[in-house]
């Protein structure tokens, strides 16, 4: 019988391994990749939908193009999950499994933060993106703040890039004099493990009159005052409140007992949860490794090279490295890197590669790569 490999999320890490094992394996597998929406979007399509540079439909990848051998796509919703059986319970039947990926990601908890639901917008969906999108065009004076509710969250430079492209915007709107931007972040700098990013993102925050407000967390909005309060009590008056939300596992996940401190344990050299046979990969798994596609990723091509290993035979892979890289939108169309080590030495440490043209089209490829990747025939 062919190996029955479930996995749980068709994201960076779910759609990496599926793609590796059927290059590897074709037929001789059965891949099951099973999740709740019908598309795909890269993360940082979102400020493009924001900003109004492309469309939400432009962003879209479908899961029905998925064409691979050996690997079929549901749409369904996961409802329960037993590791110890490798059995997934969907509005859409019974899955069971030899080997159990749960790639699912991290949830938005919106009432965790209170009043956000009501009196802000989040721009990390790809709904509140289209939201934001509409409403932009309408703020053209008062202060904007981008405010991180909780850590960790998804691609931590992701509220930095927001301040700087809403400089871009509102400057092109010549609105940008009547405007005011902050941000509030929970670390002491935008991107700890890398202190020269750090450095070039608080000079760009200078030159542009981007207030900084490092190692604060937006804990509520009042609407009615239309103040954001932090943690330390004190309050920001905002005309414009652009949210990260406060992130967790998916309900499901934390139902099925496989978290701890809110995401799933894994030996961090082989994703390994404690259940035999159950790996977790990405936003959901707790690495010491950011929230991050390019991390999913990393971790899946681990997992793929184990289960491959196992089933014809070869040596197992070397352990996770934790490596990855992020591009950062620095405004006026320039694109930056950050390098960064997670698992190698006694701390995480960063490369920062200045903006560059290079990089802009570095990061077009990082994109048309994966598309046609994982979605081509």
């Amino acid at each position: 019988m062919e190996t029955r490999v479930v996995v749980l999320g068709a994201g960076f890490g779910g759609l990496e391994l599926a793609t590796i094992l059927s290059e590897a394996l074709g037929d001789d597998v059965d891949v099951t990749l099973i999740d709740k929406n019908d598309a795909f979007v890269f993360g940082y399509a979102k400020l493009d939908v924001m900003f109004g540079r492309t469309t939400p439909d432009a962003v879209r990848l479908e899961y029905r193009d998925i064409a691979k051998p050996g690997v079929r796509f549901l749409q369904q919703t996961i409802t329960a999950i037993d590791p110890e059986a490798r059995s997934v319970t969907t509005d859409g039947g019974v899955h069971e499994a030899d080997f159990l990926v749960v790639a699912l990601g991290a949830d938005y908890d919106l009432n965790a933060t209170p009043g956000l639901a009501e009196g802000g917008n989040e721009f990390y969906s790809v709904g509140g993106a289209e939201r934001l999108g509409e409403l932009l065009p309408t703020f053209s004076q008062g202060r904007a703040i981008v405010g991180v509710c909780g850590a960790p969250f998804k691609c931590p430079p992701a509220p930095s890039e927001a301040a700087l492209l809403l400089d871009d915007y509102l400057s092109v709107r010549g609105v940008r004099d009547d405007c005011e931007i902050s941000i509030v972040i929970p670390f002491g700098s935008p991107v700890p493990p890398s202190p020269d990013t750090s450095s070039a993102l608080v000079a760009a925050f200078a030159e542009r009159a981007i207030e900084f407000v490092p190692a604060r967390r937006v804990s509520s909005l009042d609407s009615a005052r239309r103040v954001a309060v932090l943690d330390d009590g004190s309050e920001m008056p905002y005309d414009l409140f652009l949210g990260v939300p406060k992130h967790r596992a998916p309900d499901v996940v934390v139902a099925s007992g496989m978290t701890e401190d809110g995401y799933v344990p894994v030996n961090p050299k082989t994703l390994e949860t404690r259940f035999p046979g159950v790996y977790a990969v990405g936003d959901v798994a707790t690495i010491g490794v950011p929230k991050a596609g390019v991390f999913a990723e990393g971790a899946a091509r681990v997992v793929a090279a184990s289960l491959i290993a196992g089933l014809r035979g070869g040596q197992q892979p070397r352990a996770y490295d934790g490596l990855g890289s992020c591009y950062i939108e620095f405004g006026a169309g320039r694109v930056g890197r950050v390098d960064v080590d997670f698992l190698s030495g006694p701390k995480p440490t960063g490369t920062f590669q200045e903006p560059s043209d290079a990089l802009v089209m570095e990061k077009q490829h990082f994109g048309s790569s994966r598309r046609a990747r994982w979605f081509s025939h």
